[in-house]
């Protein structure tokens, strides 16, 4: 991974190692949202929500935009094939160890061929 890739790994899972962050980010995914909208769901103020909404944001996962005085959050789908595809790269060197173990273990096991005799 380079080093433009692992700052943007880290931003991703900062920003969904969060329980209130991942719930906006749920919200935003299904559908376009208010940030004033969003705060009401959340036992924060205002200005809490709207920080964590920035976190999103920088690690890609949200986009904002004004309508009139309203800030809009939409859920960034691309961002989350990308971390999907992270954490499947991730899942396919540990289902390759554990699969290397499994062989490891099998060529041990008695009765088979490679076990040395004593």
């Amino acid at each position: 991974m380079t080093s433009d890739e692992d700052r943007r790994a880290d931003a991703f899972f900062h920003a969904l190692a969060d329980t209130t962050r991942r719930d906006i980010l749920r919200r935003v995914l299904a559908g376009e949202h208010s940030v004033s909208a969003l705060a009401e769901h959340y036992p924060m103020s205002f200005a809490a929500v709207q920080k964590h909404v920035a976190v999103l944001e920088r690690a890609g996962l949200l986009s904002k935009r004004r309508s009139g005085r309203e800030q809009l959050a939409s859920g960034e789908v691309e961002a989350i094939r990308s971390v999907t595809a992270l954490l499947r790269e991730l899942e396919d060197v540990w289902r390759g160890r554990i699969g290397r173990i499994e062989e490891l273990l099998a060529d041990t096991e008695p009765g088979t061929d490679t076990e040395k005799e004593t």
